[in-house]
């Protein structure tokens, strides 16, 4: 499909394909999706050069537009990236399938036979920005879990997407699979992306994957239910426990470090680090670690005097800083007074991925059962909430609602379950 063939195909008439598309893959045999899904990993091999090449006029627009580098680092997708792209398909393929999953089977006082089966959730409309890999993470993981999808990247990516949907559509045509299981939006102008959060007769789910802007705007105008997650603030809390080896120490400023500076656009990069008041004789060196990295670290007026007094200038803080998402090169400090202040710092801003490290287990066990976040980790770097870094193989989003998903969707979270009920005749007395 064509940018303008998406004139003549309306959104309603996508979703009505989806929908029937759907109907198809909701019950196809697991043998039936690992092979579309290798066959299409095939496919973006075999069309490499014409994907690098739509690429390329995306990069090329970009930075004839003047986007900043970051952004098109994540727009370009090279033979290299490609290949990656494909083996994730591949990844997913290899995958448990969660689909015709029984559980919680057993016979009532009237004889009838319960259970729960495991059941795609139909037809996904997932509205994304500037990473092209993510048009086939997503239609993998849509196709593996039984679900068709309706995608609708930015407008940076329109050739590059272009491209790459029509290599999917290819492999599913030639697996005698529907091709409208995977349809891309190609009309970048926002009243296409309204439409399609308002086709509730059709679309099952909206999951947003991009800033906070897009998530409120998919809130605000949707009637179909959206899945919203990817944005929120990461803690990192150290205890004085964690600080008393200076090889712990050590330890400390390599997950500080990991967290903020291994991909700090990631929404599971660190924003703020706590630091208890008696830990201060750490600072010194972890900040180092991060001004070495190239972080701009923005200090409370007690960890600036602290760092002031060690010979390390930094930016002092101001109430901006905290609470919010820098994905950046930027992280804030604040000294609190222990766990407690941590916490209810935590329960003020934080909602995404929150770290503590500590050498005392029943501190780890109350900031584990205090913290509300989607993930909460002890003694390791935030980024490890992640679809493939927690064995999911691979994510659509980040979810850090509470209702049908929480933490890294993967197939398992883009299914539900159906009672299924089994009598010999029985009626209700």
């Amino acid at each position: 499909m064509t940018a303008l063939q998406d004139t003549a195909t309306s959104i309603r008439e996508m979703g009505v394909r989806a929908k029937a598309a759907g109907r198809v893959l909701r019950s196809l045999s697991t043998a039936r999706k690992v092979g579309a899904l290798r066959a299409i990993a095939a496919e973006l091999r075999a069309r490499e050069g014409e994907i690098v090449q739509a690429n390329a006029q995306d990069v090329l627009a970009a930075q004839e537009a003047g986007l900043p580098e970051h952004m098109i680092a994540r727009l370009r997708l090279d033979a290299a990236a490609l290949s990656m792209v494909a083996a994730d398909v591949e990844a997913v393929s290899r995958l448990p399938d969660p689909v015709g999953e029984t559980t919680g089977a057993q016979t009532q006082p009237s004889g009838i036979q319960v259970s729960q089966r495991r059941v795609p959730l139909g037809v996904l409309g997932v509205i994304y920005e500037s990473r092209p890999n993510v048009t086939v993470d997503v239609a993998a993981l849509a196709l593996m879990s039984g679900n068709a999808v309706i995608l609708r990247g930015g407008k940076e990516t329109v050739h590059s997407n272009a491209a790459l949907e029509g290599a999917i559509r290819a492999a599913l045509e030639a697996q005698n699979l529907p091709a409208d299981a995977v349809q891309v939006i190609h009309d970048p102008v926002r009243e296409r992306m309204r439409e399609l959060l308002r086709l509730d007769d059709l679309v099952d789910a909206i999951i947003p994957r991009g800033g906070a802007g897009l998530h409120r705007y998919c809130v605000e105008n949707a009637t179909v239910p959206v899945i919203v997650g990817g944005i929120g603030v990461v803690h990192i809390y150290l205890d004085a426990s964690f600080t008393r080896d200076p090889a712990d120490v050590g330890r400390a400023a390599e997950i500080v470090v990991n967290a903020k500076v291994q991909k700090p656009s990631a929404c599971n990069a660190l924003d703020t680090l706590l630091l208890d008041r008696d830990a201060l004789p750490a600072l010194p060196d972890i900040t180092r670690a991060l001004l070495e990295n190239g972080v701009e670290v923005r200090a409370d007026a007690e960890a600036w005097g602290a760092l002031q007094d060690a010979g390390i200038m930094v930016t002092p803080a101001d109430a901006a800083d905290y609470g919010t998402e820098f994905l950046a090169l930027t992280a804030s400090l604040k000294v609190v007074s222990g766990l407690e202040e941590a916490l209810d710092f935590i329960a003020a801003h934080g909602n995404h991925t929150d770290v503590i490290l500590t050498r005392d287990t029943a501190q780890a066990e109350r900031f584990i059962q205090d913290v509300d976040s989607a993930a909460v980790i002890v003694n390791a770097s935030p980024r490890f909430n992640d679809g493939g870094q927690l064995g999911l193989g691979a994510e659509v989003a980040i979810s850090t609602q509470k209702l049908h998903a929480r933490g890294p969707m993967g197939l398992r979270e883009l299914t539900t379950t159906k009672w299924v009920i089994v009598g010999e005749g029985q009626i209700r007395g």
